[in-house]
């Protein structure tokens, strides 16, 4: 399918294939980085005009040669005439290079039709048939097959992430890991030579001048540690835009003098990543503070009467390695076996003494309260196995539902006691419900209207169970609870809310509205915000009395209104 060039006067020089597209072009028919001679030089004689002047121009030229301000500046990017001399820019598809082994942008199932156009024609159906049979590779990944008929030994498959500027750093670091885990399986396979296309892709959203930044950097930076095992590095562009881009950005990690490193001090972007080319971020850094200055006092001498076989399992003085501890380090967390005593103990204790609300049949209260942090981890694993169970018997119930909202716009959720059937209903499978309904609403202001019509004539969950729920709801619910409505409310209903008060949470229970009518309730929510059970009218019926009418909206039927 191929055939070689043997010269320079069947191929355009510069990179560019000839009008069959499908002619082998050998390395030194591609334009060295460092070649000082041709940069000045030699022109393209091709018909992309942004290779029709130099060779390489310089585009670093706009500050005078005389005089640098940043002189006084360690560069970032010194000049490194061996790893120049590694660095290639052709303008052409990868694969008509005559290299060890070639990179294909591909998607995470490495089907043919995601890949990078133009590869499996040229490669043949093989490269398919093994592409296949991997299993797909993961984004920022990897894998090696054979070429098939390509001139290359090898083909590199790689998946590129997808943009958005939300997460700009994570794709940042995920097209770097691109890029080195392609120079990662080059040596690992016994290869020298590369050729590399754009892995950012038009239909994953990456903009392009970013993106080559990211594969410059990680390429300079990979050469730093590995270049006694790399040859050659060919960055391959196939718009005129590309080529743009790398001939400009080129200068600024590859500098071919002292001019151009001096000039690239001042227009390197302020984030050029890590020793590996990755986004540094300041907040996961890891800080360790200098080791204390003290005297460090010596291990006490072995006996002489000791063999010299046990003079090693002498003990060292405690405060030898005290003196290596920060204890300001040392401080940021407990002990994990020392703060799970320190539970234990405190929940040992609240048993043991006199549980006030216990002996008044309101459930066991004891127990240390839980800090922000456990709340925050105990509602995180409730909301994820409530995501992943199928609780529709639950829902059937319309025990606890949405409403619409108050009369100031906040949503509602309502509760309906008398469906809380306490002998038929799995509490545990109830909680994750509740975790799961309560999750899109709690995240702001929201109120809550429990309808106790007729529910004293059911099992209620004591107290302690209360209190669990409102543990694993956390903190932001007990922020930003506005008010709960009770309607119907009775002697019983109103001591254990007392006792909610004194013993679980006076914050979130003050927040407690007792509502004795419909007509009442209807001031704070209207009407049409809520789907009310016919019992409840029926109750509120039985309850206040015919004083007036009141007629349901949405049934039409006519009640006697208090």
């Amino acid at each position: 399918m191929y055939r070689t060039v043997a010269t320079a006067t069947t191929a355009t020089r510069g990179g560019s294939p000839t009008d069959n597209g499908d002619c082998v072009v050998s390395l030194d028919q591609v334009p060295r980085w460092s070649n000082a001679d041709h940069r000045s030089s030699l022109e393209y004689d091709n018909e992309d005009p942004s290779f029709s002047n130099k060779y390489f121009p310089d585009p670093l030229t706009s500050q005078s040669g005389g005089e640098s301000s940043s002189s006084w500046i360690v560069s970032r990017f010194p000049v490194d005439h061996e790893i120049n001399s590694k660095i290639y820019l052709w303008r052409g598809n990868p694969w008509n290079l005559e290299v060890d082994a070639v990179v294909n942008s591909t998607n995470e199932n490495m089907d043919e039709a995601h890949c990078s156009p133009g590869l499996h024609a040229a490669a043949g159906p093989g490269l398919a048939e093994e592409c296949a049979a991997l299993g797909g590779c993961r984004t920022g990944m990897a894998k090696v097959t054979k070429a098939y008929d390509l001139p290359a030994r090898r083909v590199i498959h790689t998946v590129g992430p997808k943009y958005a500027v939300k997460y700009h750093t994570a794709a940042e670091n995920a097209l770097s890991h691109c890029y080195r885990s392609c120079l990662e399986l080059l040596i690992e396979n016994g290869l020298q030579s590369i050729a590399m296309g754009c892995i950012y892709t038009e239909a994953k959203n990456y903009p392009r001048e970013p993106a080559a930044h990211v594969a410059i950097r990680t390429v300079r930076r990979f050469l730093e540690k590995q270049k006694d095992k790399i040859a050659a590095v060919v960055f391959c562009t196939t718009t005129s835009t590309d080529t743009e881009i790398y001939k400009r950005l080129l200068p600024l990690y590859f500098p071919r003098d002292k001019l151009e490193e001096e000039v690239a001090m001042s227009k390197l972007p302020a984030d050029v990543g890590d020793e590996n080319g990755e986004t540094i971020i300041d907040e996961r850094k890891i800080r360790i503070k200098p080791l204390p200055k003290k005297n460090i006092p010596k291990p006490p001498k072995a006996p002489v009467d000791l063999p010299v076989s046990d003079v090693g399992l002498v003990r060292r003085n405690s405060s030898y390695l005290d003196s290596f501890l920060d204890p300001a380090f040392m401080s940021l967390i407990k002990d994990p076996d020392q703060r799970r005593k320190e539970q234990w103990e405190k929940t040992a204790q609240a048993q043991g003494g006199w549980n006030c609300a216990k002996m008044l049949g309101f459930g066991d209260l004891g127990g240390p309260p839980l800090s922000a942090a456990e709340e925050y981890s105990l509602h995180s694993r409730y909301l994820a196995k409530a995501n992943s169970l199928h609780l529709s018997e639950i829902a059937e119930m319309k025990i606890v539902y949405r409403g619409g909202v108050d009369s100031e716009g906040r949503p509602v959720m309502v509760v309906v006691g008398a469906h809380f059937l306490l002998r038929c209903l799995d509490l545990e499978r109830f909680i994750h419900y509740v975790v799961k309904e309560f999750e899109p609403i709690i995240q702001k202001p929201y109120t809550i209207v429990y309808f106790h019509s007729a529910a004293s004539l059911q099992l209620q969950p004591d107290l302690g169970w209360m209190r669990r729920v409102q543990q694993i709801l956390g903190r932001k619910h007990q922020r930003n609870l506005h008010a709960i409505y009770v309607l119907h409310p009775t002697f019983g209903l109103k001591a254990a809310i007392f006792a909610l008060q004194l013993f679980v949470d006076n914050l979130v229970w003050k927040k407690v509205v007792y509502v004795d009518r419909l007509l009442q309730l209807f001031r704070y929510v209207p009407r049409e915000q809520l789907t009310i059970p016919d019992f409840v009218f029926q109750h509120d019926l039985e309850v206040n009395g015919g004083k007036g009418l009141i007629v349901d909206p949405r049934t039409k039927y006519v009640y006697h209104r208090p």
